[in-house]
């Protein structure tokens, strides 16, 4: 078999046995690997009625059919689980080398359920797995752990205090600045008490046409040579250039949402950063984009921030002391925690002191208790143990749902979607809440990738997005990376999977597989108890138009965009796939499956 091994291993942390198990080919080809092999394991092993934080929840850590590879971007794997801030299927993506080793090990999936007693980590290689004590790793933080670990030719995945404290914001780092970020996936880690994973392996994966494959990533990295976007825009700025260009368009989220745009955004943007802080830039593994920064402050130095982090902890709080910005980045990866659920909990926190209905002295452009207030999220001390829930939870226990700005629980990423109609049909959408990477629309609404569409249109915005989705889908199950797609389109990934696979891929072959995924992780969230009626947007983004800025007297037209969106997925009225839609996905069998999990 090549691009895929066909192999899982499972770890049961209740007995400590593990298994080896095949992976059917049919399966592989069916869901491609990542992502969507992940959400074939949620749906067929996990019931949507557990404890996310009980022993029944799966951590399933899938690589794609390209991860480890050659193939430009190639290094990203993908993590699935039941999410515990909002209850979804929930799929996380790092760049980090985990995925590569696991996969050089020989493994498609790496299957993680129970509960130790004690708290152990958890060594990978082609022979298989063993467990080990981790009394002396309990209580480290991100980079003592990663130190501790690291070996030669390994990777390290482990969690932090946050994700030791279940806090629900919790990420699972991939080494010391990469994250499977968002969800509180940290915090099903930490439930396990699980600390950390090595992972070890040198086989690298053969494609089944090695000459077909050299030409076909000839041409693509000519094609990501070629794009200003990939060869100049993120190398010299990496995602941080995004600043100015959102304020301009009057969608850089400000105090909560409340504005799109920051006056002081200039301070915090990705042309000072390079300026003022930037080491030198780095990449993820078999990447020619190299969009990552290392940096550093007059105190400390460090990974990122990215421009979601920028967003979040810099804007939507109205700060603009850069360096306080950067250090709470830092202070973030070092205790495992996801920068946008915090900086937007942080957020909402202000809003609510501001209406005094919280107790607290966080406020909005003041930097003195920031640091302050994310260690005691990570710890679950004092306010902090409620911030450490999320925003939605928050909000709630304070009386005022409307200030959480959050779908389905997960909180808003760095785009104001009241200045681009199918970003808010995104949110909305999206089947692990509030995501900007389940089908950005920020290429076509204001980048012009593949081309410009009328960002304040709503006409025709779902048929667009649902063919975005669908691609979105495919990259996160086959291993490469989004930013990819700004140079090179679906025709590449389909040659490029064909190349090394040995399997024939069209392009409607693998955009049906992306249909059929994320139709698979509706019916989950179906199941979970979701409805129509969670595919919607905060009240503010429906309700409160901007009062200045490039988007001014805007608000997100969801209603004939959602409308339009379930006729063109096939949908009832209901959002819910209609027989017709899961005989066509050859879903009727996994969907029945799900039901009895």
């Amino acid at each position: 078999m090549n691009g895929w091994t066909g192999k899982a291993l499972r770890i049961n942390l209740s007995t400590g046995e593990v298994t080896h198990e095949e992976i059917d080919h049919a399966i592989l080809k069916a869901f491609l690997g990542g992502r969507g092999l992940g959400a074939y394991f949620i749906n067929c092993e996990v019931s949507p009625n557990i404890d996310p934080l009980g022993p029944e929840n799966l951590l399933a850590f899938c690589t794609g059919p390209l991860t480890g590879t050659t193939v430009p971007t190639s290094g990203r794997s993908s993590l699935s689980t039941l999410s515990p801030l909002t209850h979804t299927i929930f799929d996380s993506n790092s760049g980090a080398a985990f995925g590569s080793r696991l996969k050089w090990a020989g493994y498609d999936a790496l299957l993680i359920h129970g509960r130790s007693d004690k708290p152990v980590w958890l060594e990978v290689n082609g022979d298989g797995a063993s467990l080990h004590q981790a009394h002396g790793l309990w209580g480290k933080n991100i980079p003592e752990t990663v130190v501790h670990l690291a070996a030669k030719d390994s990777a390290v995945v482990c969690i932090g205090p946050a994700g030791e404290n279940q806090v629900l914001l919790a990420a699972i780092m991939d080494e010391k600045g990469h994250a499977y970020g968002r969800g509180g996936v940290g915090a099903v880690m930490g439930s396990k008490n699980l600390k950390a994973i090595l992972a070890f392996g040198k086989e690298r994966p053969v494609a089944a046409d090695p000459t077909k494959l050299e030409f076909v990533e000839y041409e693509a990295r000519k094609w990501i040579s070629a794009s200003p976007r990939t060869s100049q825009g993120l190398p010299e700025f990496g995602t941080s250039v995004l600043v100015n260009i959102m304020n301009n368009y009057g969608v850089l989220p400000t105090r909560n949402f409340q504005d799109g745009v920051f006056e002081q955004a200039e301070e915090i943007s990705g042309e000072r950063l390079r300026e003022q802080h930037l080491i030198k830039r780095s990449a993820c593994l078999s990447c020619p984009i190299g969009c990552r920064r290392l940096t550093k402050t007059d105190n400390e130095k460090g990974d990122g921030p990215e421009y979601e982090t920028i967003y979040a902890l810099g804007s939507n709080l109205g700060i603009s002391d850069f360096e306080a910005l950067i250090e709470a980045n830092y202070l973030c990866n070092c205790l495992g925690l996801d920068t946008i659920s915090v900086g937007a909990t942080l957020s909402c926190a202000m809003e609510l002191a501001e209406r005094n209905l919280l107790e607290t002295d966080l406020r909005f452009g003041e930097t003195t208790h920031i640091k302050e207030a994310i260690t005691d999220m990570a710890y679950r001390r004092g306010v902090g143990n409620w911030l450490s829930e999320g925003s939605r939870r928050l909000a709630e226990r304070c009386g005022a749902p409307e200030t959480a700005m959050q779908v389905k629980g997960l909180e808003f990423p760095g785009y104001d979607p009241r200045g681009m109609q199918g970003q808010g049909l995104l949110y909305a959408t999206s089947n692990r809440g509030a995501c900007h990477l389940r089908g950005n629309m920020l290429g076509p609404e204001l980048l012009g990738v593949p081309k410009m569409l009328n960002r304040h249109a709503t006409s025709g915005k779902a048929g667009v997005l649902i063919v975005m989705q669908h691609t979105s889908t495919v990259i996160d199950s086959i291993g490469l990376c989004k930013f990819a797609g700004f140079a090179i389109g679906d025709e590449f990934f389909a040659r490029l999977l064909s190349a090394v696979t040995g399997e024939h891929y069209e392009v409607q072959d693998m955009l049906t597989a992306g249909e059929r995924i994320w139709n698979l992780e509706r019916i989950y969230n179906l199941k979970a108890g979701f409805t129509s009626a969670d595919d919607t947007l905060p009240k503010r983004f429906l309700e409160t138009p901007h009062t200045k800025g490039a988007s001014q007297g805007k608000v997100v037209q969801l209603a004939p965009m959602l409308k339009e969106y379930y006729r063109f997925r096939g949908w009832d009225a209901y959002g819910v796939p209609t027989p017709q839609k899961l005989k066509a996905l050859g879903l009727v069998d996994i969907a029945q499956e799900a039901t009895n999990a």
